[in-house]
């Protein structure tokens, strides 16, 4: 995964303190979730800049908070144990000079973060990793007035979290937007607590929609579609609001890219949306579960796959008795809609699937040897399985492993069952289109070119056929993938 700077690692990167999520609200104090919680932004164009962003800063500022959070971390011992540890004067584990023997030890760890208010009643909307862990929170306003918090909910998946305060009066509650009607070009204003520095604000423009990756890789989980924005925001900032020129809140500010400027990362008010109901009823999201794993349509899998364009998700795996499976869908189908939406990235697919509600019976055209087919599946409750992107590091070089028989010694070593079927690398070449295709040592390759291969002699024969490219079907872990292998010219 990419490394980025969600905002997080910075503050609490190294804790490790368990703490369970507070229950959801009574009954008494939820809102009406046939409608929502939150004011709509009225609708308009917000993409020209105005005169002055005084007005808009003085307007927004007051629904604006600093979020003080406290978490306990354990260390082994103290920094004169750690010493005399190191420099010989005492062993680990001998005892001090009273005789007694110094044990882990809990420091109090403080950080910061943003939010806004949502709602008159004192809902709070941030970031999880603003509150996860939190044994004390405490939200600050503009006029410096504290109130306690409390979570409501929280989303890891997403990074998304609703607390709440008890006010002695209504709150002053931003408008939110839609952020899908957000034009690239356009002004934002960001507003936060970088460093600690309480109610900063910060303006550039929408750099971008739909970011799931930086530098080729996820940004940070499987359902990311980020704004991007070069409104300056740092540590600090997470959880506070991206909002456009008319004062409605667009986008929640999430991460920004370690070793760039001028890159920051929102979370789209719409999503947020989508599950800030399922936070407030339940403390948690409820997401559709397909069964499978997927990864990306390379050329070099599209030509092998008769597709005429690399759009769509690959299936690599469909796990046993899900409904996949029970749709009927096979290990090298390209879908390429669900629900009626296309999938133009592979990664679309995880959000779209994950945003639809358990027990939901949905159209998926999908394409199997070049022929369009459609089929029906019935989405259940995820599990601890999700839609997993896989690796697909495919390259176009000249190929070099080598194989052996896979017997129960070997498999039982991989992890697999007794009587698993193909041959396992043994080798690979370093620099060769293999390696540099992500092939690995103790990957078990399953299919050659869509035939199966149980022996190294019929993974000869299977790969002897081809003339320019090879296309394998790999067993790692628990998990199959496709690869694509080109010969250099």
């Amino acid at each position: 995964m990419l490394r980025l700077s969600v905002l997080r690692p910075l503050v609490i990167s190294a804790l490790a303190v368990c703490v369970a999520a507070a229950p959801p609200l009574a009954a008494s104090a939820r809102a009406d979730l046939g409608k929502p919680f939150w004011t709509e932004g009225e609708a308009g164009d917000a993409s020209a800049r105005p005169d002055s962003f005084a007005d808009l800063a003085e307007n927004v500022s007051p629904a604006v908070v600093n979020i003080k959070v406290e978490r306990k971390q354990t260390v082994r011992g103290g920094p004169e144990e750690l010493f005399e540890e190191f420099f010989g004067q005492r062993k680990p584990g001998e005892k001090g000079e009273k005789g007694e023997r110094k044990g882990p030890r809990q420091f109090s760890v403080p950080s910061t973060g943003s939010g806004f208010v949502v709602s008159a009643d004192g809902l709070i909307v941030t970031n999880n990793h603003v509150v996860e862990n939190a044994e004390k929170m405490v939200a600050v306003f503009e006029d410096g007035t504290e109130l306690d918090a409390k979570v409501v909910g929280r989303d890891p998946k997403t990074d998304l979290a609703l607390i709440k305060v008890e006010a002695t009066k209504p709150l002053h509650p931003v408008p939110l937007g839609d952020s899908e009607a957000l034009r690239v070009g356009s002004w934002v204003m960001a507003i936060g607590n970088p460093f600690g520095l309480d109610h900063t604000v910060t303006v550039g423009i929408l750099s971008a929609k739909g970011r799931s990756s930086f530098g080729g890789e996820q940004i940070a989980g499987p359902y990311d579609d980020f704004l991007q924005t070069d409104a300056s925001i740092n540590p600090g900032n997470s959880g506070g609001p991206l909002i456009d020129m008319k004062g409605r809140v667009v986008g929640i500010n999430t991460a920004i890219a370690a070793n760039g400027q001028g890159i920051g990362f929102a979370i789209p008010i719409n999503m947020a949306k989508s599950l800030l109901p399922q936070l407030l009823e339940h403390g948690s999201v409820t997401r559709g579960w397909l069964g499978v794993q997927i990864q990306r349509v390379t050329p070099a899998l599209a030509k092998t796959f008769k597709i005429d364009e690399s759009a769509g998700a690959l299936v690599g795996q469909v796990f046993e008795n899900s409904p996949a499976s029970k749709a009927k869908l096979e290990r090298g189908d390209v879908i390429t809609k669900f629900d009626g939406k296309a999938i133009k990235e592979y990664d679309d697919l995880p959000r779209i699937v994950a945003s639809t509600p358990p027990g939901s019976a949905v159209d998926v055209e999908i394409l199997r040897d070049g022929k369009v087919r459609k089929l029906k599946a019935t989405l259940e409750k995820m599990k601890d399985e999700e839609i997993q992107p896989a690796s697909d590091e495919a390259a176009d070089m000249d190929w070099g492993f080598e194989v052996q028989a896979l017997n129960d010694e070997i498999a039982g070593q991989l992890g697999l069952s007794a009587g698993a079927k193909g041959v396992v690398v043994s080798a690979v070449e370093p620099e060769s289109a293999a390696a540099r295709a992500g092939l690995h040592r103790g990957d078990v390759i399953i299919e050659a070119n869509r035939v199966e291969v149980g022996t190294p002699k019929q993974l000869k024969d299977a790969l002897g056929k081809s003339e320019e490219s090879a296309v394998l079907l790999v067993q790692r872990g628990d998990g199959t993938l496709y690869l694509a292998i080109e010969k250099e010219s």
